[in-house]
């Protein structure tokens, strides 16, 4: 009788300070809400200040990570089994978390504390479940996200579940191949139509 081992492979996503900042990216919209509406807990300079740093560092940290993976050729080739466009995320993050936290009082240390859980909460949910790609920044310079299925082989260490492509491109169809740089590793630039 022999003995047989199965060894199970479990992915986990890296690149942790580039999926941070892509997820603080993502609620740029809401910190120039912020930065617009101010709080009388702080002075404006103060809030203006925070809001401003909170949109730009992210934004610029994300352009970083670009270069980073365009000068070190982190271009992966990738093959679309299937392919679903994410515009519909986009809308339900605009109206379900935008909208909410804006709506958020911070003329009181109360309204601001539950303000600060509440987008606490909304970055551990973006994150754990990978949705950091969300970003107006792309959708501004005229990007689509979709969802991707890879073709799949008997590679155990090949990727066992779908990336998100960012592109200018309307839509992809099957077997169709892009070249794409990494920013995380579920997160992909087309490398033709990057900037």
């Amino acid at each position: 009788m022999q003995n047989t081992m199965r060894i199970e492979f479990s992915y986990k996503e890296g690149l942790g300070i580039a999926r941070f900042a892509m997820v603080l990216s993502s609620l740029s919209p809401l910190f120039v809400l912020w930065g617009v509406r101010g709080t009388s807990l702080f002075s404006d300079k103060v809030t203006a200040l925070a809001c401003v740093l909170l949109v730009i560092l992210p934004n610029v940290f994300l352009f970083a990570r670009y270069r980073v993976a365009k000068s070190q050729d982190h271009r992966n080739e990738i093959t679309v089994k299937e392919c679903q466009d994410n515009r519909s995320h986009l809308l339900v993050y605009l109206f379900a978390v935008l909208l909410p936290l804006y709506s958020e009082h911070l003329t009181t240390w109360r309204g601001f504390s539950a303000a600060v859980v509440a987008l606490s909460f909304v970055i551990f949910i973006f994150w754990k479940l990978d949705l950091h790609y969300i970003n107006i920044v792309f959708l501004l310079l005229g990007y689509r996200v979709f969802s991707i299925a890879p073709i799949r082989d008997d590679n155990p260490f090949s990727r066992q579940d779908n990336i998100v492509l960012i592109t200018r491109r309307i839509g992809l169809a099957p077997l169709e191949q892009v070249a794409a740089y990494r920013l995380s590793n579920t997160v992909y630039l087309e490398a033709t139509n990057a900037a």
